[in-house]
């Protein structure tokens, strides 16, 4: 692990722009900007993608709620533009941006569309650029796009000495890959602030007894995905258990995915297009199991202790938690025994992806002097 050197009292506020794009990212980024400001430096986020869009929550209001950050808005898709066009939409906007203000250091997250595009305007710009969670693996396009930010980044916030390792391997700079954990952790591993009770009113949950279900498409298997939905939701629905469903992101494939979850029985399944995080983080630390192939399965609950189903691929290669379970979508009977031997239990908190302590790390790696002194000018390490 590559050791920062903290000089915190030389170090002045520097201007940290934070890109995200959904929910998901923004509940990575949260701590790390809150920390950021807590510091001293000062905050702006662009918000975009699925944030801007009702038919997912419209979950910018979630950034909004934030007073201290200052909060920059963009529209970078109709609703069924492809990966490319918004890909395209997002160069434009965020170039346009960044032509107007000259933000210290940009921060990225993972694997998204929008991310890949705000990377590449800074290599372009010769802005400094940071990449959370880089150098994982999974089983979609999503990886192509995790490993460009990598090449296109400047500095990487990776979440285990084995992604550090594959950053390496690609050939970046030793020196410019620091081993954080996942930041999402940072809010789980604290008291949410709200009740189950309070939880369960809000969201109109029906039962004390629940799982959670969150199934993304996998953009190469777009053809299958109605197959695998109606496979999966079969199987849960066939159990006689409650459900929590949150919709899915909104690459290709989900269009037929949501029909699927939109003819699911009211008494059994409550579909929600997004939460409040604390109110999410009470949600899952009390669910009797989470299943589907959201990274939260091979995350957040080995981190809770509660036992996660991963279903197909999206998630390939990703975890190995002793609390986690894979199974295809149509694979009924590895479904049926997973909630019959899981469902309700308890494991010892995995620690696979960091300890809850990202945002201090992260403060650290922008106290030090070599950070802001880094070449913008990449060069291949053999």
């Amino acid at each position: 692990m590559s050791e920062i050197t903290s000089h915190t009292s030389d170090v002045p506020s520097r201007d940290l722009l934070f890109v995200t794009g959904t929910r998901a990212d923004y509940g990575k980024l949260e701590p790390l900007a809150l920390a950021a400001l807590n510091a001293g430096h000062r905050v702006t986020f662009f918000v975009t993608g699925m944030h801007m869009m009702e038919k997912y929550g419209l979950t910018k209001t979630e950034v909004q709620r934030e007073s201290r950050f200052k909060v920059v808005e963009f529209i970078n898709q109709r609703d069924g533009d492809p990966q490319d066009i918004v890909l395209a939409k997002t160069v434009v906007g965020f170039s346009d941006f960044l032509k107007e203000h000259h933000p210290d250091l940009v921060i990225i997250h993972g694997d998204r569309v929008e991310a890949l595009a705000c990377s590449l305007v800074c290599a372009t710009n010769y802005v400094h650029c940071a990449h959370v969670e880089g150098g994982e693996v999974s089983g979609t396009i999503d990886e192509q796009f995790r490993h460009c930010n990598t090449k296109l980044s400047t500095y990487h916030l990776v979440s285990s000495d084995e992604a550090r390792q594959r950053v390496i391997r690609l050939g970046e700079v030793p020196d410019t890959v620091h081993v954080i954990g996942s930041p999402e952790l940072d809010i789980h591993g604290r008291p949410s602030g709200v009740t189950m009770d309070e939880v369960r009113h809000r969201y109109e949950i029906a039962s004390s007894d629940y799982g959670i279900c969150v199934f993304h498409p996998v953009t190469s298997e777009s053809a299958t995905m109605g197959a695998q939905a109606k496979a999966l939701f079969a199987a849960l629905e066939a159990s006689q258990r409650f459900f929590v469903v949150i919709l899915p992101n909104n690459d290709p494939g989900s269009e037929v995915i949501l029909e699927v979850i939109n003819r699911l029985p009211c008494d059994r399944f409550r579909i929600l297009p997004s939460m409040r995080f604390a109110y999410f983080s009470e949600l899952m630390r009390n669910a009797s199991a989470i299943i589907g192939n959201s990274s939260m399965g091979v995350r957040e609950a080995p981190f809770l202790g509660v036992p996660s189903l991963d279903v197909g691929t999206r998630q390939a290669n990703r975890g190995g938690a002793v609390s986690l379970w894979q199974s295809a979508a149509d694979d009924r009977a590895g479904i049926e025994r997973f909630l019959e031997q899981e469902w309700g239990k308890r494991y010892p908190s995995s620690q696979s992806f960091g300890t809850g302590d990202a945002a201090h790390q992260f403060v650290e790696f922008l106290s030090s002097l070599e950070l802001w002194n880094q070449p913008l000018q990449k060069y291949f390490v053999e």
